[in-house]
C-alpha cells in the first residue's frame, strides 16, 4: 500500500486549525478532481459583503459575486438568519412533501411576474431549471428539436449541455439529438461577417433559414439568455427578442428565457424580459435567486403546466422543493424589493461602466466595454482595428488583479474574445467600485510594462 493511503497523525484532521496551507494543498492535489482548470491559489476562510478573506486574513474584493450568485453580497445577514431559522425547523423532506417556505416562495415569486407566468417548480441549479424547461417544452409541443445561440451556456446536465454551444462539447460523445444553433448576434464580432458595431439581425434571418433546412419538422423550443455571459457578455440588439419570439410562434415553438444571471435586479430591473418587450413561455431562474445557495426555478403558464401534468410530466429529484433553500429565496426577494436593489444596480452599474470606459480611453488593449447594470464585459484585444483577442495578456492581468486583491473572471474562447465578466454584488458601494477600478488599472499598468519589456509570462 502506498504512503498516500496511510493516515498522517501529524497533519491532524482535515478541519485541524493548525493544518498548514501546504498540507491543505497536498490534500487538494491528492484528492480533488479538477473540474474547470486550476484552482485559485488561495484558500478562502470567510466572506462578508463584497470581500473574501483567505486563511491569512488577506482581503480580496470580489467582482464576480462568487459564481455570479451572491447578489446580496457574501453572508448577507438576512440570508444567514433564514438559514438559521430553517435549521431549527426543517431542512429536507420527501420530495412529494411541501413546506410553508416553498408555498410562500411560490406566492412571492409569482407575485412579481406577469399573469402568464404563474406556475413555479423549485430546483437547485440553473442546469436543472433548464433541463426541466426543455422537458416541459418537448412534452407540450410533441417535438424534440431545441434551438440555441452559438455562444450559449445553459448548464452541464444532458439536455442543458446539449443546448450549450460556447464550450465543453468535445470529448464526451454524442449530445442529445435535435439541438441546433443560431449565430450569436455579437455586434463587436459579427458571426457572419456582415455587420460591425450595429447588428441589423441578418444573422437571425440567415440562422433560421439554416435551422429550417436542418429541422426534421419536430420543433420544441428556443432557449436563450438575455445577455450571453459565458459567451463574452454579448447583448443582442434592440428588437432582437421580439423578432425571435415571432419566429418561435410561426413554428409552434416555445421560447425559454434563461435568466440565471440577469434576473433579480442585476440589469436594473427585477427581470431582464421587462426590458426586452417580451414575456417568455418558460422562464428559468437560478444563481441570483439563492443569494449564494443552490436554488433555481422553472416558471411557466397555467396552460403549459396543466397540459404537461395531464401528459404525465415528471421531474423528480432528491432536492426538488427543498425547504431550506426556499427560505433563503424568500429572504433574497424581501431584501431585493424592500431595499430597491434593482435601482441601485442601475446607478452603480452606470458608475462602474463610466470608470471602465475611462480605462478604455487610456489603454488600447481594451477594445470594447459592454453590458448593462452590474453585468459588464471588457473585451481585451491585441489591436483595435483587427479586434484580435488577447488571451495571454488577459490571463496575466487577471492573475495580477488577484495578487493585488481583486477577484476577476475572464472568459477566453476561440473567436469570441478575451472578456472580463464583471458582476459585483448589488450591494457594492461606490468606494468599493473605485477600489476595484484602481486595482484593475494598476494591474493593467504592471502587465503592460512587463509586456513591452518582453516578459510575456505576465
Amino acid at each position: 500500500m502506498s504512503d498516500r493511503s496511510q493516515p498522517n497523525p501529524a497533519a491532524g484532521s482535515p478541519t485541524h486549525p493548525l493544518m498548514s496551507d501546504a498540507d491543505m494543498w497536498g490534500i487538494v492535489e491528492h484528492h480533488l478532481v479538477r473540474y474547470g482548470g486550476s484552482f485559485a491559489p488561495m484558500l478562502i476562510q470567510r466572506a462578508k459583503g463584497s470581500y473574501l478573506y483567505d486563511r491569512q486574513g488577506r482581503q480580496i474584493l470580489d467582482f464576480t459575486s462568487g459564481q455570479m450568485c451572491a447578489t446580496l453580497g457574501h453572508n448577507h445577514p438576512d440570508v444567514v438568519q433564514a438559514i438559521h431559522k430553517a435549521c431549527e425547523e426543517v431542512l429536507h423532506l420527501f420530495s412529494g412533501m411541501l413546506s410553508p417556505a416553498v408555498v410562500e416562495l411560490a406566492e412571492a415569486l409569482c407575485g412579481l411576474l406577469p399573469p402568464s407566468l404563474q406556475k413555479a417548480l423549485f430546483l437547485n441549479t440553473g442546469s436543472e431549471a433548464n433541463e426541466a424547461a426543455l422537458r416541459m417544452a418537448k412534452l407540450y409541443t410533441g417535438g424534440f428539436e431545441v434551438v440555441g445561440l452559438s455562444a450559449s451556456w445553459h448548464g452541464m446536465t444532458a439536455g442543458a449541455s446539449a443546448s450549450t454551444f460556447v464550450t465543453a462539447r468535445k470529448g464526451y460523445g454524442p449530445a442529445i439529438p435535435g439541438n441546433l444553433a443560431l449565430p450569436t448576434p455579437n455586434c463587436y464580432r459579427c458571426p457572419i461577417r456582415h455587420c460591425q458595431d450595429q447588428c441589423d439581425m441578418t444573422c437571425l434571418e440567415v440562422g433560421f433559414n439554416l435551422v429550417d433546412s436542418q429541422s426534421v419538422g419536430a420543433y420544441a423550443a428556443v432557449i436563450v439568455e438575455p445577455i450571453l455571459s459565458a459567451g463574452g457578455i454579448v447583448e443582442p440588439p434592440e428588437g432582437y427578442f421580439q423578432r425571435l419570439q415571432t419566429y418561435c410562434q410561426e413554428r409552434g415553438m416555445l421560447l425559454v428565457l434563461d435568466e440565471a444571471q440577469t434576473a433579480f435586479g442585476r440589469l436594473g430591473s427585477l427581470f431582464a424580459f421587462e426590458q426586452l418587450g417580451i414575456v417568455p413561455d418558460i422562464l428559468t431562474l437560478s444563481k441570483t435567486l439563492g443569494g449564494g445557495l443552490p436554488l433555481a426555478a422553472t416558471v411557466t403558464s397555467d396552460a403549459i403546466e396543466t397540459d404537461c401534468f395531464d401528459k404525465g410530466f415528471i421531474y423528480y429529484t432528491s432536492h426538488v422543493s427543498d425547504p431550506m433553500p426556499a427560505a433563503v429565496g424568500l429572504a433574497v426577494l424581501r431584501v431585493l424589493t424592500t431595499q430597491n436593489l434593482a435601482e441601485q444596480a442601475l446607478a452603480q452599474g452606470a458608475y462602474l461602466k463610466r470608470g471602465l470606459l475611462k480605462l478604455k480611453e487610456q489603454y488600447e488593449v481594451i477594445g470594447d466595454v459592454r453590458g448593462r447594470g452590474l453585468l459588464l464585459g471588457v473585451d481585451l484585444v491585441k489591436d483595435r482595428n483587427s479586434r484580435e483577442p488577447n488571451p495571454e495578456l488577459g490571463a496575466a492581468i487577471t492573475r495580477r488583479c488577484l495578487e493585488l486583491g481583486l477577484s476577476m473572471n475572464i472568459t477566453m474562447l476561440p473567436g469570441m474574445g478575451s472578456v472580463w465578466r464583471i458582476a459585483p454584488p448589488l450591494t457594492v458601494t461606490q468606494a468599493e467600485l473605485d477600489a476595484g477600478l484602481a486595482i484593475l488599472e494598476q494591474a493593467l499598468q504592471d502587465c503592460l510594462c512587463r509586456w513591452r519589456g518582453g516578459n510575456r509570462a505576465g
